[in-house]
């Protein structure tokens, strides 16, 4: 039998990279990189990849199963200003309307220096919403230079009959037309429209790209169908994109996570994907990664995306000396300064190298390091280098150099300082681990995570050149992913279809959830995902009035597994016990059902030298070795579905917090069969156990399931 392939493609500015992956043990099979077609249009550069791999590798259309892509293109567009011009037609009626006027007359958003989004507005009365008064409005905002329609109405989440009734008349005339109840389901018109703004802005340019690339893809003859990625780590289809090109923006940060996710045992960590002038970094918590709402040009927006911090420290970056002193390293890097790296160069190149002073940029300080060897050609010093002679990048990394060139290169910067090559490299390292320990903290507080369990993932080609040494001044653990280099693009060919709906609702009802629930499932199928492999997480956030539904599901019949073979208890209880960091001998399963199993260690420790203090920790795995949670001071419960209304209730109020005011329940997940629900954010023990009455509606009584709560 032929193998089955997924294809990821990664557009990126420079280059458009490609991996092809056996469907069945996600092993890389190729992997192709080619420039970036920007003259033809990127759609060019994507079908001559598949064409070469396909005929390369001798895979037939009907063996390709999965196949996406994931583009830069919405955040280029952003980025560079081209975008087309947006004309707003605003909606409300009676004691609203003054505010829904102001409201969703959105100003010029400045995308970039001297580069604007520009919009034009005009305002109808509810009451007076009928085809002249639609047709009038649409006429008003394009004598205005409007291009794209936006229809955006005071509570069109409850009623988007005058927004739908906009955009037929605008899809009439030719005119694309976003509505601002398709954007966002929350309350809060000045964001939706916003948020409707950006996403009409991006759509000429990326319908006639989802278009070409469409195109492509059928004239392949592969039946699967292009998927995209979307800026929250998910994919969704093209018809989708269609409709909401804002969800691929920044789909490029997402995509590394992604990849890191499918292939590492990750339950908490921070993810590094390092290039060679900035890193991307990202937070991932109980297997998943985290989301905020991503502003454009200053301005916040409904807009879900992976939460990034991104820093000019990377392998590239420069070294930069003032007053006889290293001050800094960075922002800008060998790549800026058109000049090579020091560590990549042939024994003896380097030999007799002088330092000399350069400012990469006109207005930049002329204080970044090159060294010049005896020929006149000129090198620069890289925190890549540093690394090296330092030894943070091991044997066949990527990122490994040469030692002789390195040293000679660090040798001479020394000798100007006076001090030894190895010192040198040493202050550049810690300016570097500096500015990473300050975001990295920021985010383990921010997102609540435990130290003890955190891993540093490094991706990208410079993953090494940053996560070991972060690592080591962290007392932290470390990994680089696998294929890091191509991680990004791997990332796209596993992704998962996603989607996400929020509506505003306070204290949310069983028929409220059961209906967002619905609805989401409704939405992902929609976007490509098979119903039989849809999760659903429920959050509800009651200091904000949402009620949040996070669907994932996979576009085939089955779910990944990444080809995993189940293991042996022994091994399971080896990777537990390196997860948790405590003895084999001291980390038991305690409980297991369907595909999880439970260990707990309890360990105790002198205090002050006179008596014992115990330290339970707590984690799930599953039976491919995947650690899904880790916890200290977790509780557990192994119950039949029968038991829920007693075994389940007790325990849930053994672990709720009372006080006068109110009762806080626990962080719970449940785990059974294959499924892991996490139920962490609910609010309430009705909510709670509205929604897991739900989900194991079809189980029979005595099935086991397990719960760990914790506070």
């Amino acid at each position: 039998m032929k193998k089955k392939v997924r294809i990821g493609i990664d557009v990126g500015g420079t280059f458009t990279d490609a991996v092809v992956i056996d469907s069945t043990t996600y092993d890389v099979i190729a992997k192709k990189k080619i420039p970036t077609t920007h003259e033809e249009g990127v759609a060019v550069g994507v079908v001559t990849l598949i064409n070469q791999l396909m005929e390369e590798l001798g895979i037939a259309p009907e063996d390709v199963v999965f196949i996406a892509h994931g583009t830069t293109q919405a955040t280029n567009a952003l980025l560079e200003g081209d975008v087309a011009s947006v004309g707003i037609i605003g909606m409300g009626t009676g004691m609203d309307a003054r505010g829904a006027r102001n409201e969703t007359s959105v100003e010029n958003i400045e995308l970039a220096p001297g580069k604007f989004l520009k919009t034009s507005h005009t305002f109808l009365d509810s009451r007076a919403v009928n085809d002249g008064s639609i047709r009038a409005a649409i006429d008003e905002v394009r004598g205005a230079g409007a291009e794209v329609i936006v229809a955006s109405e005071a509570y069109s989440v409850d009623n988007p009959e005058h927004e739908l009734a906009v955009q037929e008349a605008a899809g009439k005339q030719g005119l694309y037309c976003t509505g601002g109840h398709e954007i966002s389901q929350l309350y809060g018109l000045k964001m939706r429209t916003r948020t409707a703004v950006v996403n009409a802005s991006l759509i000429p340019k990326m319908m006639e790209t989802a278009n070409m690339t469409e195109r492509a893809v059928i004239d392949t003859h592969i039946q699967s169908g292009l998927m995209i990625m979307r800026c929250d780590g998910g994919v969704m289809s093209i018809n989708e994109v269609r409709k909401r090109p804002i969800l691929t923006m920044l789909s490029g940060l997402a995509a590394g996570v992604a990849g890191a996710l499918m292939y590492e045992k990750i339950s908490d960590g921070i993810f590094f994907e390092a290039g060679g002038t900035s890193v991307d970094i990202s937070v991932i918590k109980n297997g998943k990664v985290m989301i905020k709402y991503a502003q454009v040009g200053g301005h916040k927006t409904y807009l879900q995306s992976l939460d990034v911090r991104t820093l000019g420290v990377a392998g590239g970056s420069m070294v930069r000396v003032s007053d006889g002193k290293i001050v800094d390293i960075g922002p800008r890097s060998a790549h800026i300064a058109g000049k090579e790296y020091e560590c990549f160069q042939e024994d003896g190149t380097l030999d007799g190298a002088k330092v000399l002073f350069v400012s990469p940029r006109a207005d930049d300080p002329k204080e970044y390091v090159l060294v010049q060897n005896p020929a006149g050609k000129e090198y620069s010093l890289t925190l890549a280098g540093a690394a090296n002679l330092l030894g943070y990048v091991p044997e066949e990394d990527y990122a490994r150099g040469r030692q002789q060139p390195t040293r000679a290169a660090w040798d001479a910067l020394g000798a100007y300082l006076g001090c030894t090559g190895e010192e040198a490299a040493r202050k550049t390292m810690d300016l570097a681990m500096d500015k990473l320990v300050d975001v990295v903290e920021e985010l383990i507080d921010e997102y609540e995570l435990d130290t003890k369990f955190v891993t540093l993932v490094g991706g990208g080609g410079s993953g090494a050149v940053i996560v070991h040494a972060l690592a080591e001044r962290m007392g932290v653990k470390s990994k680089i992913a696998k294929n890091a280099p191509y991680i990004s693009t791997i990332g796209v060919a596993l992704a998962m279809v996603r989607e996400q709906m929020e509506r505003t609702i306070a204290n949310p009802t069983e028929e409220d959830i059961k209906k967002i629930r619905r609805d989401i499932i409704e939405k992902i199928v929609k976007s490509g995902a098979n119903e039989k492999t849809v999760d659903v997480t429920i959050e509800v956030d009651a200091q904000k009035n949402i009620l949040r539904a996070i669907a994932t599901g996979a576009t085939e019949l089955r779910q990944k597994d990444l080809g995993a073979a189940d293991l042996k208890q022994e091994e399971l209880q080896t990777i537990s016990s390196e997860a948790l960091g405590t003895p084999k001998e001291e980390t038991n399963c305690v409980a297991a059902s369907g595909r999880w199993n439970v260990y707990e260690a309890v360990t105790k420790k002198k205090v002050l030298g006179f008596f014992s203090q115990k330290s339970r920790r707590l984690c799930v795995i599953d039976r491919e070795g995947v650690v899904r949670l880790k916890k200290e001071k977790a509780e557990y419960l192994k119950f039949a579905k029968g038991r829920k209304n007693s075994e389940f209730a007790e325990f849930l109020d053994a672990n709720t917090t009372f006080s006068d005011a109110n009762a806080t329940i626990p962080k719970v997940f449940i785990f059974y069969r294959e499924k892991m629900l996490d139920l962490t954010g609910m609010q309430s023990a009705e909510q709670l156990n509205s929604i897991l009455d739900m989900e194991i509606e079809g189980l029979e009584d005595s099935e086991e399931l397990i719960a760990v709560a914790y506070k």
